[in-house]
């Protein structure tokens, strides 16, 4: 089972973090925590993904209506990650004549890619 925080817990923990920007983060739905009994509770993904929010926004002084574009692309660019460590693993099963004419047909697709 993972540790969950609390809003307070967040906060304390995040030290550019207040708890308007943290209802923002969540309004927004950048951040979707677990609903409770005991109110909202985050797990550590929503730890990482606060920080870099906090960190977007004071270093690179983005405006409210960036980061939610920027956390979109950064969470397109996990899943395509995830998508091809999955072809990756599933490649792995295939015999290694397969393996190496797919290895084969990519190099040589990327060689033209290439400028």
């Amino acid at each position: 089972m993972s540790i969950r925080y609390s809003e307070t817990q967040v906060i304390t923990a995040i030290g550019s973090l207040t708890k308007a920007r943290l209802t923002q983060f969540v309004s927004a739905e950048i951040i979707v925590p677990e609903q409770s009994s005991s109110g909202p509770r985050f797990g550590e993904i929503d730890l990482a993904r606060i920080r870099l929010l906090c960190e977007l926004c004071d270093d690179l002084d983005l405006d409210e209506e960036s980061v939610p574009v920027i956390i979109s692309l950064i969470d397109q660019l996990h899943a395509a990650r995830s998508d091809l460590r999955d072809l990756l693993d599933a490649l792995t099963l295939e015999p290694a004549d397969v393996r190496e004419r797919i290895g084969s047909n990519w190099a040589a697709r990327r060689k033209r890619a290439t400028p």
